[in-house]
């Protein structure tokens, strides 16, 4: 694995932990919409991620012990939720059904919140890790300078 190997890695993780964090923030949005163009109240978002495979070794690099690593992450599609939606008595709502129950998105705000958490943790360690390669790319060239 190359010091660009390693950027890439960090900028896909990037780039994959951004895109889940606008999913959460648009859940968290619509927590409370109860009418969508498709009908029907929001229903709860998730990104789907997918491992991104480096190039494969050959035998002799197996027995050497130059196993490619991973090449990263990539969001391959965003899914709804399919649990069941909540359902509150309010009968003055304009969405009540005859018996005065509406239904809410089935998004659990402390379910949100700790998934935007772990999301941003995720984020800050990529930017740590491709932190750590610029500057051990930067040490590189100083030490062809001397």
């Amino acid at each position: 694995m190359g010091l660009f190997d390693a950027v890439s890695i960090s900028a896909s993780g990037l780039t994959a932990e951004r895109l889940r964090m606008d999913v959460i923030s648009n859940n968290i949005a619509n927590a409370n919409t109860t009418r969508t163009e498709e009908g029907g109240p929001y229903r709860r978002r998730m990104v789907v991620f997918q491992a991104r495979e480096g190039e494969t070794s050959s035998f002799f690099d197996i027995l050497q012990g130059k196993v490619q690593s991973g090449a990263g992450v990539r969001a391959v599609r965003i899914v709804k939720d399919a649990s069941p939606l909540r359902q509150v008595y309010d009968p003055s709502h304009p969405d009540a059904d005859q018996q005065g129950l509406v239904d809410l998105p089935n998004v659990n705000l402390v379910a949100e919140m700790v998934d935007l958490i772990a999301a941003t943790r995720a984020y800050e360690a990529n930017v740590t890790a491709l932190n750590s390669a610029k500057t051990m790319a930067a040490r590189a060239l100083e030490i062809g300078r001397g």
